[in-house]
């Protein structure tokens, strides 16, 4: 429940359904597939104001509920902002007839899931669910609508305020860079702008707000009549009317909210600020303009305009900032175009010791470039291609539909815009770009930002002056508690008993799609899945090996591999390459994980052959280009330097650590070290290249608009120029099972979370009890309605989340569990880690154990939804041997499990007594205690796990 920006893109890219596809072969065919391209809808209005859309889609029996409301953070007043984004919180709490914690449960309970959103123009709810599950969510999300607030106590309120503050501390203050947005927002909009405060708000608004606050926004905001419904997938028209009208019907009207008109913004002069960031191991520069509303004609040129200025090899501020000036390797920018005003963003992150000053410099050298070449047709073209395949992507499932749907409702008015769109996007020219870029960027005023290290003052941008961010301060102690209200709930009236439960009919019936295997002359084992809802097609090849082939005295060899062979061929330059691509409205990935290299691919599915030809070149003819060889290395080093101040980077790299030990390659990152990597030489690439890329290891998987026979054919190049070698792959020792307990703390001074990893190495992914101890694992903290996340955030509110889970796959896996919570509740949540764990080898209750069954065994309704998902399901299965029933033989065991196979389950695999516990965090408020919390060792490790002494630790 994060508050999230939906951006312009969402909406635009169902725009594309009747464009002339760029690269098509047949005219007319393709002119005959775009005529069908349409989300097919119905729209209607309640009496009572509410709008509703209906889309069927009855391809998966699962149905989406979305509901958005007109009121995001732009209806907040000064002093009492955040108050869209912690109601939307309170609205998951309970209502007059769902009980407290009861909307995650029931619809997880279901086999569904549930989630909400809040931006600066609105408010989203949605649920995804099994279609039989159609009327509860009916009956849940009406109930919040109408009959919620009277539920809303103070103590329920003060938990969500503490929730709220910590998903800040997580998500902006213990971030490096994560006062940004509010620095360049109080410096972009006047006061009294409601662009002028952040969605989370501000710390000191959410610990002020009332109870009758709550209220009074609940009642002028969340009325039907400032609301839209959408509900896409498997259902039957008329009974779907009727039961909307039943359960939404009755609810009473509230205030009229009368539409924001658009508030654009102009500054005078350019604003320079700064400010010193305690996460921050490089500079980042940040530039913003104002711009305009969204749906207009400059929003949409100046889309294309960010797009041209710094994607791709040919973008200027690539060129200048990155390849020849070598200042980043990590940049970006967008033109966000929201309800009322817009703005431009440039972003830089600078390489290490890089001053901002030069970074400034370097973006108006590349500017003058871009005025100098202009834009090309092509350019602009290059844009479009690549929308249609972003359109496909967004809507292959219900609730995607669902969102654009509610969008275009509730900011253009129709949820049939998208004729209006499609004109918008097509009449884009290159005279266009050129004109916003005269009109909003050349030599008009911007605010400019420098975030630097602590002490490094020389590196921002010069006469800037500092910004005055509000830092929270630790606390040494747990802040206040409210006791529960006993206090009987007052029921609104109803035209029915609402405290009744509708009851479900039969769940949908698992039905596994066809999937069909086979293997090329060279060894290659093939996958697929044929799936017509939508014309594209996704497929991924997989090499074994990855990580664990890299030498522990020179690890980051098949990482920096992987980025190289994306960078050009024997015969396309890496701007070639990048152009083809791009104009094939594809996606193409490399990267390595730990066991294995991937290379992922998502296009158009008249474009596989296309396609398939630049895989064929890229995986068997890299270019071992030199100059981007340099880049690509500097790139990785930088990223290396900021991981370091991140505290989740840091708590992963360590816990791995602590756990293999210094003999297993998964106690060094991926990535490679700083050392590491700059020893690394363009002789390694190429050694390990032909060492260990082989079609005998390798694992091809597709799944989209394609049958068999058309997937094969694209395979054929690959099939007769790799030829197989043998690879063998390493195996590691894996340390000793622990017999103590002991607890681990990296300083992160003045952090406002403590990071906290507590767990060991389990089993891999082949073992027999892997599954098993899966499915014992879900009560503890698989899911939001984990026993862990609903004490450390639910009851008591020092945590964002708190999770419990198994990893593994053919190596040995962790059992970890993890949060990140309020720095000054450090020592309890560690102690209620600890007695959770404990209490749940006890045993779990009947009705815990039914909850668990429920909620996976009816999700699988949902499994088989997108071509993403049926392509995770195919690599599942190729890389641990497993049948193409291997869900149904995992029903089985979740269905056949007993309460005391569970209880056995949990006592075998889960001794906290046994475990590591690693705390990042302020270590001179925190790390003295747990000296005296029973842990068998308790040490002070630096950031890459050896252990250092600290000298003003608070005894």
């Amino acid at each position: 429940m994060y508050s999230r920006k939906f951006t312009n893109i969402l909406v635009i890219t169902l725009a594309i359904v009747t464009f002339g596809f760029i690269g098509c072969n047949n005219e007319k065919t393709n002119s005959e597939e775009s005529a069908r391209l349409s989300i097919e809808f119905e729209k209607y209005e309640l009496a009572n104001g509410l709008d509703v859309v209906l889309h069927q889609d009855k391809s998966d029996p699962i149905v989406s509920l979305a509901i958005q409301y007109g009121v995001g953070s732009n209806r907040e007043k000064p002093g009492r902002t955040g108050f869209a984004h912690l109601f939307e919180h309170m609205l998951f709490q309970e209502s007059e007839n769902v009980g407290q914690d009861q909307f995650f449960k029931k619809i997880q309970d279901a086999g569904g899931t549930l989630n909400g959103g809040t931006w600066k123009d609105g408010t989203i709810y949605y649920e995804i669910v099994p279609n039989n599950a159609l009327e509860t969510i009916m009956w849940m999300e009406s109930d919040r609508m109408g009959y919620m607030i009277n539920t809303v106590t103070e103590s329920s309120f003060y938990n969500q305020q503490e929730v709220v503050q910590n998903e800040k501390r997580q998500r902006v203050d213990n971030n490096p860079y994560g006062h940004t947005n509010w620095v360049l927002d109080k410096n972009l909009y006047p006061e009294g702008h409601p662009y002028n405060w952040q969605v989370i708000g501000e710390l000191a608004d959410l610990q002020q707000a009332t109870v009758e606050d709550v209220k009074e926004f609940y009642d002028k905001f969340y009325g039907p009549n400032n609301a839209t419904l959408v509900l896409a997938g498997d259902f039957e028209t008329e009974e779907a009317k009727a039961l909307i009208e039943k359960y939404f019907g009755e609810i009473k009207r509230r205030q009229e909210v009368v539409k924001l008109e658009p508030q654009r913004v102009t500054i005078s002069e350019t604003k320079r600020l700064y400010h010193e960031d305690n996460f921050a191991t490089t500079a980042q520069l940040n530039m913003v303009w104002p711009t305009l509303e969204q749906y207009t004609d400059d929003a949409y040129a100046l889309d294309f305009l960010a797009e041209i200025l710094t994607s791709g090899k040919k973008a200027p501020l690539y060129r200048v900032l990155e390849k020849e000036k070598e200042l980043t390797s990590r940049f970006f920018g967008y033109n966000n175009s929201q309800e009322i005003a817009g703005e431009f963003h440039i972003q830089v992150t600078a390489n290490d010791g890089k001053s901002l000053n030069d970074v400034e410099k370097g973006i108006f050298e590349a500017f003058t470039l871009f005025e100098k070449e202009g834009v090309t047709d092509r350019d602009v073209e290059r844009v479009k291609a690549g929308l249609e395949t972003q359109f496909y992507n967004g809507i292959s499932s219900v609730l995607g539909k669902s969102f654009q749907l509610s969008q275009y409702n509730v900011f253009a008015g129709d949820p049939g815009f998208i004729e209006q769109d499609i004109e918008n996007i097509k009449k884009v020219t290159k005279e266009d770009v050129m004109r916003v870029y005269d009109q909003y960027i050349k030599d008009m005023p911007y605010v400019i930002t420098s975030f630097v290290p602590k002490g490094k003052l020389e590196l921002i941008a010069e006469n800037s002056t500092k910004a005055n961010v509000i830092e929270e301060e630790i606390k040494e102690n747990v802040d206040k508690t409210v006791e529960d209200s006993n206090e009987e709930i007052a029921k609104t009236p109803s035209n029915f008993d609402r405290s009744v439960e509708p009851t479900q009919g039969p769940a949908p019936a698992l039905n596994i799609p066809y999937s069909w295997r086979t293997e090329l002359s060279n060894g290659m084992k093939i996958y697929g899945i044929e799936q017509n809802e939508i014309p594209t097609v996704n497929f991924s090849l997989i090499i074994e090996g990855g990580h664990l082939l890299d030498d522990m005295n020179n690890n980051g060899v098949a990482n920096l591999m992987t980025d190289i062979m994306m960078e050009g061929t024997a015969n396309k330059t890496p701007l070639e390459l990048e152009e083809e691509i791009e104009m094939l409205g594809a996606n193409i990935n490399m990267y390595t994980t730990r066991e294995s290299i991937v290379l992922q691919v998502n296009t158009l599915v008249r474009n596989y052959r296309a396609t398939m030809e630049l895989v064929e070149e890229i995986l068997l003819e890299p270019r071992w280009d030199e100059e981007e060889f340099g880049r690509i290395k500097t790139s990785t080093i930088n990223q290396i330097k900021r991981s370091a101040a991140n505290p989740n980077a840091v708590a992963n790299k360590v816990y791995n650590k602590l756990l293999y030990g210094k003999d297993h390659i998964f106690s060094y990152p991926t990535i490679g070290t700083v050392s590491s990597v700059e020893a690394i030489t363009m002789g390694d690439l190429k050694s390990f290249y032909n060492k260990n890329f082989s079609p005998s290891v390798t694992r091809f998987h597709i799944v989209g608009k394609i049958d068999q026979g058309t997937a094969m054919d694209g395979l054929k190049g690959l099939e007769n120029a790799w030829a197989a070698k043998e690879v063998v792959i390493p195996e590691y020792p894996i340390p000793d099972d622990r017999d103590k307990s002991s607890l681990y703390f990296v300083d992160i001074p003045n952090s406002k979370q403590s990071v906290i990893n507590i767990g060991y190495i389990a089993m891999s992914r082949t073992d027999e009890d892997f599954y098993p101890a899966e499915v014992m694992n879900y009560k503890l903290g698989g899911s939001f309605s984990g026993n862990v996340n609903l004490i450390l955030r639910e009851e008591k509110g020092y945590t964002y989340g708190a999770r419990t889970r198994f990893g593994g796959s053919k190596i040995p896996g962790t059992f970890k569990a993890s949060s990140s919570v309020r720095t000054n509740t450090t020592g309890e949540s560690v102690s209620i880690f600890q007695e959770e764990i404990a209490k749940y080898k006890e045993g779990i209750t009947k009705e815990d154990l039914d909850f668990t069954k429920n909620a996976l065994i009816k999700s699988n309704a949902r499994r088989f939804e997108t071509q993403f998902s049926l392509l995770r399901m195919l690599q599942e299965m190729s890389n641990f041997n497993l049948d193409a029933n291997y869900i149904e033989e995992e029903e089985a065991i979740i269905r056949n499990m007993t309460l005391e196979q569970h209880k056995a389950l949990a006592i075998k695999y889960l001794d906290e007594s046994k475990m590591a516990y690693l705390i990042v965090g302020d270590a001179t408020t925190q790390f003295a205690q747990f000296k005296n919390m029973g842990f068998d060792e308790v040490m002070l490790v630096d950031k890459e796990g050896d252990e250092v002494k600290l000298q003003e630790v608070k005894q």
